[in-house]
Parts: structure tokens; C-alpha cells; sequence
């Protein structure tokens, strides 16, 4: 997988403004803060081929933090794009450069904190029930536990595709 820092895709940008930077974060993340010239194409909704890019030409992938830029990074190499670039830690490493960004008005929780949120509130329900109403409960709190070893070792987050769906992070204004 290609990969470029921040300065790097910013220096590029300069002299080929029209380059496409593709932002696969959620559309409230993106209306928080973007890159000015990015392009808000979410992640689940992410379809290489309907975006009428060349598939021999460098298209610059980014997120917050790069795991999901590196998700559609694969998409993109499936459907025969031969130059997916990730922009090497997001746009949080964009921010940490001092790059120029675009920012909202409204400010939102990012989908990782979303994720850390929820998967706390079921584990400590859990414990809750297990010790309050009936002991097998705790098997609620095991399931999430193993689910975010499995989100660990496999980079894939189902519980983060499910609240990427939820209304309050496809609300664009």
C-alpha cells in the first residue's frame, strides 16, 4: 500500500489543485473539520468505480488516523485503481502539521470514541446484570470483550460500521 504524509500530499496540492482527496470519514467528522479540497465519500458507501476518477491516476485516501483511508485504499486496488494512496496518519497528523483545514460549527464525537463509549456501557450493563438480575448476563460483557480483541487483531470494527450508520453521523449540517 502507497503511502504520503501530510506535507507531502499538501505540496502536490499546490501545484495540481484538482488532485482528488477522497475523505472516507463519516459526514458529521467531516463537517467538524476537512481538508479544504477533499471530498466527503464515507467509507460504507465507498464505490470506486462510480466516481469517475482514471484508474491509473494517484487518488489520495485519507480519515482520522488512517485505518479506514487504508480500508478504502483496498477498495480502490480491487477495482483495478492502481495508484490508492493513504495519507499517512489522517487527518489528525494533518492538523499536527499546521495544514490548512476546513472547520464546522458543530463539534461531534469521532466514531472511535463512539465505539470506546458503547462498548463500556454494554461491558459495565453487563457486569451490572450478571450481579443484579442473573449471573449469565456476564456473557455480554465476554462477547464485547472478545469483539474488540477480534477488532484488534483483524482492523475490522463491526461495531464502528454499525454507529457510522446511525443518524447522528449522517447528519451533514
Amino acid at each position: 500500500m502507497n503511502t504520503i504524509f501530510p506535507v507531502e500530499l499538501q505540496k502536490i496540492l499546490a501545484s495540481q489543485p484538482s488532485a482528488p482527496v477522497i475523505d472516507v470519514r463519516t459526514p458529521v467528522e467531516f463537517a467538524e473539520v476537512h481538508v479544504p479540497s477533499a471530498r466527503s465519500v464515507p467509507l460504507d458507501e465507498l464505490k470506486p468505480g462510480s466516481l469517475q476518477l482514471e484508474k491509473n491516476q494517484p487518488v489520495y485516501l485519507l480519515c482520522r488516523s488512517g485505518q479506514r483511508a487504508a480500508k478504502a485504499a483496498e477498495k480502490f486496488a480491487k477495482e483495478g485503481f492502481t495508484q490508492p494512496v493513504v495519507v499517512e496518519g489522517g487527518t489528525l497528523a494533518w492538523i499536527d502539521a499546521n495544514l490548512p483545514v476546513t472547520r464546522g460549527t458543530t463539534k461531534v464525537i469521532s466514531l472511535e470514541r463512539q465505539v470506546r463509549i458503547t462498548a463500556g456501557a454494554i461491558v459495565f450493563a453487563g457486569v451490572l446484570l450478571a450481579h443484579f438480575v442473573n449471573f449469565n448476563f456476564i456473557w455480554l460483557s465476554g462477547f464485547v470483550g472478545a469483539g474488540l480483541v477480534f477488532a484488534g487483531i483483524t482492523d475490522f470494527c463491526g461495531m464502528g460500521l454499525l454507529l457510522a450508520k446511525l443518524p447522528w453521523n449522517k447528519r451533514t449540517s
